[in-house]
């Protein structure tokens, strides 16, 4: 049995899978500072670097909601968050490939549709998931989004 343990051990060391080295976790400046977890996960994956977000919501820089019971204000700051923290990545909007979408009312689908399109290549936009939920973390906020992007090494 050990030796099977040594040989696993041995395969995932060896296999390419990422090491802590490989892996950055970032709080930029431009996004409010987050209280036990990070904005956003690097993995570097060679060729390029894969950034994992934390779920956005309408919060500025300081912490301070933007929009209370305004959905248009409130995409519009969360997409400002995804692209400051992509930008600080090294990355721009164009190399988001993944958005999931939580919001308390899909019927404004087509306002977050309108503000995401500023923003996304519309030619190839993300995959996507939406999904609507009876409420978030905070009664005040109206949508989260997370985001994914591969971001080429230059």
């Amino acid at each position: 049995m050990k030796k099977h343990l040594y040989l696993f051990l041995l395969f995932i060391s060896s296999a390419g899978f990422a090491q802590t080295s490989d892996i950055a976790f970032i709080n930029p400046s431009s996004v409010s500072t987050p209280k036990g977890y990070s904005q956003a996960v690097t993995i570097d994956l060679g060729k390029s670097t894969m950034l994992i977000l934390s779920g956005q919501v309408a919060l500025d820089k300081d912490g301070q909601l933007v929009g209370k019971d305004d959905i248009t204000a409130q995409i519009q700051q969360v997409f400002t968050n995804i692209k400051n923290i992509v930008e600080a990545a090294g990355g721009s909007m164009k190399d988001v490939v993944k958005l999931n979408y939580y919001m308390t009312d899909v019927s404004q689908v087509q306002v977050l549709r309108n503000i995401r399109d500023k923003f996304v290549n519309t030619n190839h936009p993300p995959a996507s998931t939406l999904v609507q939920v009876n409420k978030l973390f905070r009664d005040d906020i109206l949508v989260e989004i997370e985001a994914t992007a591969v971001i080429p090494k230059k």
